[in-house]
């Protein structure tokens, strides 16, 4: 009887390391900024937006083309940014979570789900776009 109790309480012990190892290699992500329904702007670009696939971010994250997210030379990583399209009035917040583009002329390369949301379409390649940073 009693090797059965030291045996259970060797089990008991082994579960309760297992709950804490595993309790302690958890980090939660990092809350996302949401943005409130009257956000400030606090800077405006115009220029050339474009659209890319299929590659690593700078930020770690993997790429999700049916994210709303953009990559862009130098606003942080984070930043929410409202892209409207200057031809068709659509426009889109997206998160900038990448870097670029890096191609002379363009201010904004967007995932495909953020270029539909604005109607960029493949066969149009790029749209003349506002960007509004909102804090």
């Amino acid at each position: 009887m009693r090797t059965h109790l030291i045996h259970l309480g060797q089990a008991l012990l082994l579960v309760k390391s297992f709950c804490l190892a595993s309790c302690a290699t958890f980090e939660a992500p990092p809350p996302e900024k949401a943005v409130t329904s009257n956000p400030k702007v606090v800077a405006i670009q115009q220029g050339i937006a474009s659209f890319y696939t299929d590659r690593r971010t700078a930020s770690g994250e993997r790429f999700n083309g049916k994210a709303l997210t953009a990559a862009h030379r130098i606003w942080p990583m984070g930043t929410q940014v409202r892209v409207t399209n200057r031809n068709s009035e659509r426009s889109v917040i997206v998160r900038i979570n990448d870097r670029g583009p890096y191609v002379r002329g363009r201010i904004i390369d967007l995932t495909p789900a953020a270029a539909e949301a604005i109607g960029l379409t493949w066969k149009m390649g790029l749209a003349r776009v506002t960007l509004e940073r909102l804090e």
